[in-house]
């Protein structure tokens, strides 16, 4: 195998993510800052949160984290994809959630803007990579309606097996392709992602001899886009896998230290943490890049469905968990900068930052004898971009708001490997600090079981029953 530039320590050193805390500190954000105080007392804690997650991963009880060592899964993803690739000009995912986020992320963040629309050869023979979400019914028809059938495979990725949303996706997606192609072609057109033992789609997969991947038993849908749930739409495009592993390598070996000073993870959770308990409990993040747009809301759903509990470990009702919002530098500026700077105190926003573009765009010296045009000649869109998240770091600055940066040296397979898997850490560090299970997610489990009712699923009649009982609406509070 030929040597790959990650497995340059130099190479790999430079794209090294930094995090800038800066101001968040009392400092530079004043009475809405911390003191270096508030984070010393928090080491001990840190502390012990590292020998508790480093007992619960020994134990198998944290399977996401050994996702960036596998081998015999990439081995069965090139084994599924190869075949595909040798007429496959669409490539579908079937999923929701964080079945359908991560692959999104991916393709947004290491695919051209314009990818999908590239003809055959720009693409280097590689699909066009389409995500179906949704179940509405509009934009579930128009998307099958547009694509060349005859050359579009689906990968269907539930990790119950069992999610409505998914299922109903398949069943009309398999009944309208049959409709075109036959129903031995059919058959051939679909991947199976899920459980690698239960639930109705591994049973599918099993009587009609569907192509299917797995998914490890102890990782979650939100903590999966390592997993064939990510990595197959990924090498279906093109995407570097190994590289993007080796990043979530190299950040693992970064995180080896209790000491949050070294511990990029830690300081974020006990960043993240300590402003929560200051009534700060909207976290922004806000990409300076487009390409990261797709990891920011990924980030949001493996927040918000892993920290917003009910109950703690010890069955006590905490009502925890902070707000994730996703806002898009330059474009949010004008859209929400204005509720940062002068809104209620109960945000924290979290910058992401990229060194180097693969493109400068040096801005044209035109109109000299307009003053509002001419002075942006000679400067590039780069240099803009950074003096516009430099502007808006300082005002909030000025106006005693806190931020902080992560910093990507540029946007590469290693580098959102690096991303990933410290926001995955982070996440579950500040559980831990919280006192809940980031593990689960009974809230949504709960609604999933009412719609199953509604639906006339068999075993979900008592949740049918408890809707039906529910006090009907009164006209008096409807306006038509």
């Amino acid at each position: 195998m030929s040597k790959k530039r990650f497995d340059d320590p130099k190479w790999a050193a430079s794209q090294a993510l930094t995090l800038d805390f800066n101001h968040c500190l009392a400092e530079f954000a004043g009475a809405q800052g911390l003191a270096d105080s508030d984070l010393e007392a928090l080491a001990p804690r840190l502390a012990a949160a590292h020998q508790a997650l480093a007992s619960a991963r020994s134990e198998g009880n944290l399977a996401f984290m050994e996702l960036p060592y596998q081998t015999a899964a990439l081995a069965n993803i090139r084994q599924v994809s190869k075949p595909l690739l040798e007429w496959c000009w669409e490539f579908v995912v079937l999923g929701i959630g964080g079945t359908a986020l991560g692959a999104k992320a991916l393709h947004q963040a290491l695919c051209h803007p314009q990818y999908n629309r590239f003809n055959m050869a720009r693409r280097q023979h590689r699909p066009a990579l389409w995500v179906l979400d949704n179940i509405d019914p509009d934009y579930l028809y128009g998307m099958l309606d547009g694509l060349e059938l005859r050359r579009t495979a689906f990968n269907v990725i539930s990790k119950s097996g069992s999610t409505a949303e998914t299922l109903a996706q398949f069943l009309f997606s398999y009944h309208f392709l049959k409709g075109r192609v036959g129903a031995a072609k059919a058959r051939e057109r679909f991947v199976v992602t899920t459980d690698p033992e239960n639930g109705d789609l591994r049973r599918l997969a099993q009587e009609e001899g569907l192509p299917s991947l797995m998914i490890p038993p102890g990782v979650g849908e939100r903590f999966s886009m390592l997993t064939p749930v990510g990595l197959l739409p990924a090498a279906m495009i093109g995407i570097d896998l190994e590289e993007l592993l080796a990043g979530a390598r190299f950040m693992d070996q970064r995180l080896q230290s209790p000491e949050y000073q070294q511990n990029p993870a830690y300081c974020l959770a006990a960043l993240y943490y300590l402003f929560a308990l200051k009534a700060r409990n909207i976290l922004v993040i806000m990409p300076y890049a487009a390409a990261l747009t797709g990891m920011a809301d990924w980030f949001c759903q493996l927040w918000a469905e892993s920290l917003g509990k009910k109950l703690d470990l010890q069955g006590r009702e905490v009502w925890t968990g902070t707000t994730p919002v996703r806002a898009l530098g330059a474009t949010d500026q004008h859209s929400q900068l204005q509720l940062y700077l002068e809104g209620p105190q109960d945000k924290l926003i979290t910058f992401l930052e990229v060194g180097k573009f693969q493109n400068r765009l040096e801005i044209p010296g035109l109109f000299p004898e307009m003053e509002g045009l001419h002075y942006l000649g000679g400067h590039s869109m780069h240099e803009l971009l950074q003096a516009e998240k430099k502007a808006t770091a300082f005002n909030l600055t000025k106006a005693g708001r806190p931020h902080l940066t992560l910093h990507l040296p540029e946007i590469n397979a290693f580098t959102i490997g690096q991303l990933i898997y410290l926001l995955e850490v982070t996440t579950v560090a500040t559980a831990t600090l919280l006192g809940v299970n980031p593990l689960d997610q009974p809230g949504v489990e709960g609604g999933k079981e009412t719609t199953h009712g509604l639906m006339g699923r068999p075993g979900f009649e008592a949740q049918r029953r408890e809707i039906e009982a529910a006090p009907s609406p009164m006209e008096e509070y409807r306006i038509s």
